[in-house]
């Protein structure tokens, strides 16, 4: 790309050097050279004739570089829209999806306005399923485990920014930093992608061991399912995000262990 090019020729260079790698590649160019120059899109829109300096357009290249390679917008942009909200993400957490938004719609459905519940996030990432439901249901009491320190960094800024006060953050795997507790309400989007599967090689660039969980993709539920039934209050709920594929399995697991009520709910 040269410099001293107009905003609308450097938004068409872009969209055309995105399309084998973005399902919107205009929009992801857009939102990109509306972030370099620190203007909303509309100022695109509206001035297409300003030109880029040499390093704007520098700046515009490396940005266009690390999306041309792959990375995901929100790594890039620093944030992601989860529950109508902005989370903060980076490299050590998934992004956040909208099929994981039913988790925090199911949890909702089942935590009255005015409970003051025990709540858990297991696996919590950036925090979203859990801050989302802190926000929502602010006497609740949400503790949000993680086993990565770096992961729980981004989780304690969106707890932070979002819904300070009633959102505690614990270091460990899966139960342990809480086998002394008892939740009314569990919930958990854990590691469930088959480590063969295709579908990685799209995923390159979020962190392996928050997606994959053995060679069938069930290793991590399986620790839910044996674990989680000892801190669960008598008549609590665990909800748990899982592959397309992989219902009948999960209910098998969590009825060798005891679990009743299984019901499985299509995003």
């Amino acid at each position: 790309m040269y410099c001293n090019v107009r905003l609308d020729a450097a938004i068409a260079i872009a969209t055309d050097r995105l399309r084998d790698v973005s399902e919107s590649p205009r929009l992801d160019a857009e939102i990109l050279l509306g972030r370099t120059i620190n203007m909303p899109r509309s100022y695109l829109f509206a001035h297409p004739e300003d030109e880029l300096d040499e390093l704007t357009v520098e700046r515009f290249e490396n940005v266009l570089g690390r999306r041309e390679a792959g990375v995901p917008m929100a790594y890039i942009m620093g944030i992601k829209e989860f529950w109508s909200q902005e989370f903060a993400v980076s490299p050590a957490v998934l992004v956040p999806r909208p099929e994981t938004e039913i988790l925090v719609s199911l949890a909702l459905c089942e935590i009255p306005r005015d409970a003051e519940w025990e709540v858990l996030d297991l696996g919590t990432g950036s925090g979203a399923i859990a801050v989302s439901i802190a926000c929502e249901r602010p006497l609740c009491n949400v503790t949000a485990v993680d086993n990565s320190e770096d992961a729980l960094a981004v989780a304690a800024q969106n707890a932070r920014s979002l819904a300070p006060g009633n959102v505690t953050l614990e270091l460990g795997n899966w139960t342990e930093p809480v086998q002394d507790r008892v939740f009314n309400l569990i919930v958990s989007n854990p590691p469930y992608v088959r480590a063969d599967d295709a579908a990685l090689a799209s995923l390159r660039h979020e962190p392996r061991a928050a997606l994959t969980a053995g060679a069938d993709g069930l290793d991590a539920i399986r620790v839910l399912a044996a674990d989680c039934g000892n801190i669960l209050a008598d008549g609590g709920l665990m909800l748990i995000e899982h592959g397309f594929d992989q219902a009948g399995d999960v209910a098998s697991l969590l009825e060798s262990h005891g679990w009743t009520g299984i019901c499985c709910h299509n995003d």
